[in-house]
């Protein structure tokens, strides 16, 4: 009995031991990530974003087998903002389904990166949440994953271009 209460508890331990660093592991959430006042899943009649910049170049809305939804992507250039944005229906309330920015925008992630920030300045923010599977040095970051992420391309080691939502289904 006593060999079997001892195997058990240390049997348990061992559990726990190897267990233990995923319990502790910190989870990217791309759905409460932010990009300034963006987010996946915001209404596109709430968009908290200054367009000062112009009016959004909306491209044709069109089906997307592949998720179901009704697309369109609408364009501030001037920002360097493009919005993916999808509905259940046709004509129906659009949202956020993935946003992508680039140069001349200023606009940050929560955690204070923005185009020009440096792969360091990544690392230091994002390297709890790196998928190294997916991620090149010098190249690419993705913080989460690709399926559901916020990858940051790289180009002489400074981010070129930052995108948050699904960059692969």
């Amino acid at each position: 009995m006593r060999a079997n209460i001892l195997a058990a508890t240390v049997t348990l331990i061992l559990a726990v031991g190897f267990t233990a660093p995923i319990w502790c592991a910190e989870k990217f959430d791309a759905k409460s990530e932010r990009i300034d006042g963006l987010r996946l899943g915001l209404s596109g009649k709430t968009l908290a974003v200054d367009l000062s910049c112009g009016q959004p170049r909306m491209s044709k809305a069109t089906f997307e087998a592949a998720t179901g939804l009704y697309v369109q992507d609408w364009g501030l250039p001037e920002c360097g903002i493009t919005l993916h944005m999808a509905s259940e229906r046709k004509g129906g309330t659009e949202v956020i389904a993935s946003i992508t920015v680039t140069a001349p925008s200023h606009l940050a992630t929560s955690r204070e990166i923005h185009i020009g920030s440096t792969e360091d300045d990544v690392s230091k923010a994002y390297g709890t949440v790196r998928d190294d599977e997916s991620s090149t040095s010098g190249e690419r970051f993705v913080a989460g994953s690709i399926y559901d992420g916020l990858v940051f391309t790289l180009k002489n080691r400074k981010v070129v271009k930052i995108f948050l939502g699904a960059a692969a289904e």
